[in-house]
């Protein structure tokens, strides 16, 4: 037991098999999905407060010049989007 631990202090491989292999870049996605989850809460919570208040909310219309499509099936088409 005890050649079994030494071993594992010399070998410097085997002492990070153990560790976590994380990297900047995960932890960064992580951090943005959770942001993006919490943002997404929050909106929903304040829509939820807004219609208790009884509030009305205008629905904004969504640009789709970027789509490479002329019409969008199930979709008005707004005339003020320039394209």
């Amino acid at each position: 037991m005890l050649i079994r631990i030494a071993a594992r202090l010399r070998d410097p491989e085997a002492t990070l098999a153990g560790r976590s292999k994380t990297t900047f870049a995960k932890m960064n996605r992580e951090t943005k999905v959770r942001e993006k989850r919490q943002a997404t809460l929050e909106r929903k919570e304040q829509r939820q407060r807004d219609r208790d208040a009884g509030v009305e909310v205008e629905h904004e219309v969504e640009d789709l010049s970027h789509l490479d499509v002329a019409v969008v099936e199930g979709v008005e088409p707004d005339v003020s989007v320039k394209r």
